[in-house]
């Protein structure tokens, strides 16, 4: 087990560092992202009555009773205001070991008040939501020091567009595609419940190309960074893991941890994907 790239979060064990995903992330040391996906919108609906389709009051949610969670289960949310999606991924969630669907969300509302009542470790989010949409739910978790332990995961049709940098910006741990396969939903939420960013070096060059670096921004903290931690960071923000940044600079993997981690408590970033967001504000570039 490794030292994470993270700042520490309340009631969240240390994960280990670097990130592997599917679709859509930074891949971890040694790790094969897979591209082979297939919708899993097919996956038998559990019993539980889920809300319909169409837009629906913030009460619209079902939190899923019982008693608590052993240690060690990954208890995930899904808020989609999809029905078929919202019944695949919890149908896919409860058949994978060590994990626990603690409730679902037609509408971000519902969504919000059912991270309040259940405290996931991971929300599965889609961004485009009838009322409270997830851009205005993932900015109202950031601002409630009491949720920020839940990682989010925005589940989305298109791997880029404009909500993508709002979503980084706005707390977000990283991006799935709606036609994951089953096996990368499930490692996905592994990754994040760990603490770590789901986004890949090719989402990164086409968020940094659609919306560029900003440079202008000021960041919090950067001033107090060594060359070494600056350059660090901007090499983070291309996607690249530790270990493929050590070899690009010719450096060990461990020397690129420790960096990382230094530069990440002085810019007090919550994880990789708030780093990427820090460098892009920066204009910080390899």
């Amino acid at each position: 087990m490794t030292t994470p790239d993270r700042t520490p979060t309340p009631n969240r064990a240390p994960s280990p560092d670097g990130v592997t995903s599917p679709h859509g992330t930074i891949p971890s040391d040694g790790a094969t992202p897979s591209h082979d996906a297939t919708a899993p919108h097919s996956a038998t609906p559990s019993h539980d009555a889920t809300a319909p389709h169409s837009a629906t009051p913030s009460h619209d949610a079902t939190a899923l009773g019982g008693a608590a969670s052993p240690e060690g289960v990954v208890r995930v949310a899904v808020a989609d205001d999809q029905a078929v999606v919202r019944m695949g991924l919890r149908a896919l969630l409860e058949r994978a070991p060590g994990m626990e669907c603690v409730g679902e969300a037609a509408d971000g509302a519902a969504a919000l008040a059912l991270i309040r009542r259940t405290r996931p470790d991971v929300l599965l989010l889609d961004i485009r939501m009838p009322g409270m949409d997830g851009l205005a739910v993932l900015r109202a978790i950031a601002d409630d020091p009491e949720l920020r332990a839940t990682r989010i995961v925005v589940v989305t049709t298109f791997a880029v567009d404009e909500y993508v940098f709002a979503a980084l910006q706005a707390g977000a741990s990283g991006f799935l595609l709606k036609d994951s396969a089953p096996e990368e939903l499930v490692n996905a939420v592994r990754v994040v419940a760990a603490g770590e960013a789901l986004l890949s070096p090719a989402i990164t060059k086409k968020v940094i190309g659609r919306f560029g670096r900003h440079g202008t921004e000021p960041v919090e903290g950067l001033e107090t960074l060594t060359p070494r931690e600056r350059e660090l960071v901007a090499w983070v923000a291309t996607g690249r893991s530790n270990e493929e940044i050590a070899k690009e600079l010719v450096i060990s993997p461990d020397t690129v941890r420790t960096h990382v981690s230094r530069a990440m408590v002085k810019l007090r970033a919550r994880d990789r994907a708030q780093l990427v967001v820090f460098a892009m504000r920066a204009g910080l570039s390899v």
